[in-house]
């Protein structure tokens, strides 16, 4: 869809749970799992965050370095696979805008492991994912039953229910944390 020009997900602004859990958490070291043209990773870096970014789009990597240059944000922004990439860490914040949803259930199981070897132990997972709607056939989206990958070694903190107007479908924003640390 990069090549096409057709990213109706990529609208330039990082959402307001961003911003909110910034203004919550001291900066520290942040991963950027399918972070497109670097948006989410950039706003980050600007409030002091060490940032690592990985996508697998080349088309989108190339604008995000752009644009971070142009914004004066350094960012170790990498081609990569979000499932097998080794990205070092740990990280105290693991960001995720809409990529889980897209990965088949194989990959899935291994995205969660990375997720749980790369975050510090008193870190946060934000995830924002898009649930399938019943009784439609989708290639991408989530069952409530796709989110217990992540137990029990991370546990749901919060969670926000929305709908996203450029699908429409139901959304999320998910707050996970290891088992015994609580958010905020």
């Amino acid at each position: 869809m990069y090549l096409a020009g057709r990213t109706p997900w990529d609208s330039g602004i990082s959402p307001p749970e961003l911003h909110e859990f910034v203004q919550t958490h001291p900066a520290g070291r942040a991963l950027d799992l399918g972070c497109g043209t670097g948006t989410n990773a950039i706003f980050l870096a600007q409030q002091g965050w060490r940032v690592v970014a990985i996508d697998f789009a080349i088309k989108a990597i190339t604008a995000a370095r752009q644009k971070a240059k142009r914004a004066g944000a350094q960012i170790d922004f990498r081609i990569g696979d979000v499932v097998s990439a080794a990205n070092g860490g740990p990280y105290d914040l693991i960001l995720d805008l809409g990529c889980f949803h897209g990965l088949d259930a194989a990959k899935r199981a291994a995205y969660a492991t990375n997720v749980k070897r790369l975050l510090s132990p008193q870190g946060t997972f934000l995830l924002y994912a898009h649930f399938k709607l019943p009784n439609r056939i989708s290639t991408t989206g989530i069952d409530i039953q796709d989110l217990t990958i992540f137990l029990p070694e991370l546990q749901l903190q919060q969670r926000r229910d929305g709908i996203d107007t450029a699908r429409p479908s139901p959304s999320a924003w998910l707050t996970y944390c290891f088992a015994g640390k609580k958010f905020g």
